[in-house]
């Protein structure tokens, strides 16, 4: 049974009327022109119930969804359906594509909202837009209030859609029940990172293990491992090889949260559409931070020490400042760099044990090249072809998220 609200989108036959991509970069572009007409189609029907709902609602979640984002969850879908021979219907791996799209939204409409961002994808985040909207329409009442819980009810509704959209596209697949246990766990484990992440940050929490379970949950299950495994089980993959994928991407995901953790300490807002120093700012317990606090305790830096110690408010710049460089002086940030690439190619060997033929090889290598090795620079803008969701380089994951 095919999705027939996407279907009167513009999905066509079994197929769509599309042939299989035949690279990550070519699913990425299929999968945008997917999420174009099944969001036609909800905005159609969010007209159907109700205007005002629709046109302040509605809309502003299409939008975000189809600006910018470097669509790696749809990628490694591909990695995971093309490493086990790319077998089945293509536009059914569009569709979870799409639904992936959709529930990465959902996080990161969430996740601006708890981290009080204000920017996003190098434009104003929802909440912050229903801010706008609230001042400018001289509405009663405070605008934060009424903006936090727009933009909630936003992401709520981009994860309906995403749901509906992953469903029906299971119901219609002889995998469905596979890709419909992959979707329960990630989404528990979505709200999980999430809810851990923001308890850390509250209790003060330096503990590496801390980091290291929440960057798994929150990004390398969701951005990577998950997907790959729902790829390959869409192909029909054996236990062996799916557990080859998940082990490859868990380590890249957990590539690609470190490389944000760095982005987020020490990159140009310039360059990565989000604002410097939130996770400073707010002391949220990161790998980095982890073990900054760790190497800056045992070598007895005593001011690196007060620098990172947690005391429950924000910084202010000047303070900022002085973690940075504590996290710098402490050596942290060349021992991160150090643990990326070890995950990078511990990644790379598990995606071969897969038995991954190797051009499937070759274009992981990329998407883990693309995402936790590159840097972006000045003549990378935000939003270019080459932009993730928080970064210009990886890991969309607070992605988670």
């Amino acid at each position: 049974m095919l999705d027939t609200r996407t279907e009167r989108a513009g999905t066509a036959g079994p197929t769509g009327g599309r042939e299989a991509p035949r690279t990550a970069r070519d699913a990425t572009a299929a999968v945008n022109d997917v999420l174009a007409r099944h969001l036609d189609v909800r905005l159609r029907e969010a007209h159907d119930v109700d205007d005002v709902f629709a046109r302040e609602v509605a809309r502003r979640v299409a939008a975000f969804v189809q600006r910018g984002g470097k669509r790696f969850r749809t990628a490694f879908l591909w990695c995971g359906w093309r490493a086990v021979g790319g077998e089945g219907d293509p536009a059914t791996l569009l569709r979870i594509g799409a639904a992936l799209e959709l529930l990465q939204g959902c996080a990161l409409m969430h996740d601006d909202v708890m981290d009080g961002s204000p920017t996003r994808r190098g434009a104003p985040a929802v909440h912050a837009d229903f801010a706008r909207m609230h001042r400018a329409g001289k509405m009663i009442g405070a605008p934060e209030a009424y903006s936090t819980a727009a933009a909630v009810l936003a992401g709520d509704l981009a994860l309906a859609w995403a749901d509906d959209l992953l469903t029906d596209t299971a119901l219609g697949s002889r995998h469905g029940r596979l890709l419909h246990d992959e979707w329960q766990a990630m989404r528990c484990e979505m709200v999980a990172g999430q809810y851990l992440d923001m308890r850390a940050q509250a209790a003060g929490s330096s503990a590496v293990d801390d980091a290291v379970r929440i960057a798994t949950l929150k990004s390398a299950l969701y951005t990577v491992e998950r997907p790959l495994a729902m790829g390959a089980s869409l192909a029909g993959a054996d236990a062996r090889t799916v557990e080859a994928l998940r082990s490859a991407g868990r380590c890249a995901g957990l590539a690609f949260q470190l490389r944000d953790d760095l982005l987020g300490t020490f990159g140009d807002p310039a360059v990565t559409g989000k604002p410097a120093d939130e996770d400073l700012r707010g002391r949220k317990l990161t790998y980095l931070l982890a073990v900054a606090v760790g190497l800056a305790s045992a070598s007895d830096d005593t001011e690196a020490v007060v620098a990172l110690r947690p005391d429950g408010v924000a910084r202010s710049d000047s303070e900022v400042a002085r973690m940075r460089a504590a996290v710098e002086r402490t050596g942290a940030r060349a021992v991160v760099e150090a643990e990326i690439a070890d995950l990078c190619a511990l990644s790379l060997r598990h995606f071969e044990a897969s038995g991954a033929d190797p051009y499937a090889c070759h274009e992981f290598a990329s998407l883990v090249e693309k995402a936790a090795v590159d840097v972006p620079d000045r003549n990378t803008p935000p939003n270019s072809g080459t932009t993730s969701d928080r970064t210009t380089a990886p890991a969309d994951t607070e992605e988670t998220a």
